[in-house]
């Protein structure tokens, strides 16, 4: 297995001014929701700066520049519309996280479509049931059911085991990975912008690379190129902004709508 890895974590693709149009809806999920356009700038960025294979599973063989990985959450119908199309063009697959609870419904992935996106060589895996708002706030009981619950819709689904996971919102405990180590994840994929693979209990813990709306096609085509400067910002930010959501407790949730709305 690779020792790092470059995971870029995006969400949904629109088409038209509705961000609404595919996955969760509201203000905070629509700062991650990308034009199809831009969409189509980043892909074109990162090919002319690629080092390294684009791939799904980080079990390839280590090498001086780490793989890049396109990873997708929330499950919106972009993935199978806009997606998906895109990067097949390009030659690349994709690996897309599922809330289950909400597969079928009206801007989400159908059972039909993930079994397809899954023949087309893209990944499928877990990005919980219900996709609480905070993970690392849920219970035990709360844990088994988001995990357990949603690997077997899955695994059903697609009548094999999945063994992919993501942590909703990013909201990283020791819980939350126990239990889904516990529950047979294999590759559980974090917001932390790092590149280093952690191992747990035979499961390889992967940090993501944000990218979201306004984004300039320069930073993922930075993130992929390996680009330290750009990494080290990401992760300064990261951490700050974790900070300040651990001393402001409520207040952070209420200052960044506020933000939003302004916004």
């Amino acid at each position: 297995m690779a020792n790092r890895v470059t995971a870029l974590l995006y969400h949904d693709v629109i088409e038209g001014n509705d961000p609404d149009v595919s996955g969760l809806p509201g203000k905070n999920p629509a700062e991650y929701k990308i034009s199809r356009n831009e969409f189509d700038r980043h892909l074109a960025a990162v090919g002319n700066a690629l080092r390294s294979p684009v791939v799904t599973d980080p079990c390839c063989p280590d090498s001086s520049t780490p793989p890049v990985m396109f990873t997708f959450d929330d499950g919106g119908i972009s993935c199978y519309e806009l997606i998906a199309p895109a990067l097949e063009a390009k030659g690349w697959k994709g690996i897309f996280f599922i809330p289950t609870d909400y597969i079928d419904k009206k801007a989400f992935v159908s059972r039909e479509q993930i079994r397809e996106l899954h023949s087309r060589g893209h990944v499928i895996g877990s990005h919980s049931c219900s996709h609480p708002k905070k993970i690392s706030e849920c219970s035990q009981e709360q844990l088994q059911k988001e995990w357990c619950t949603s690997l077997e819709v899955l695994s059903d689904i697609l009548q094999k085991p999945v063994t992919y996971a993501s942590i909703p919102g990013g909201f990283y405990s020791n819980a939350v990975v126990d239990k889904a180590i516990e529950n047979g994840v294999r590759f559980l994929f974090t917001s932390e912008p790092v590149q280093k693979i952690e191992h747990r209990n035979g499961c390889a813990i992967i940090g993501r690379f944000s990218v979201k709306r306004g984004d300039n096609a320069r930073l993922p085509a930075e993130f992929a190129a390996n680009n330290p400067l750009r990494m080290l910002r990401q992760y300064t930010y990261w951490n700050v902004k974790k900070i300040a959501k651990a001393v402001s407790g409520p207040v952070y949730p209420w200052v960044r709508n506020y933000y939003l709305a302004r916004k």
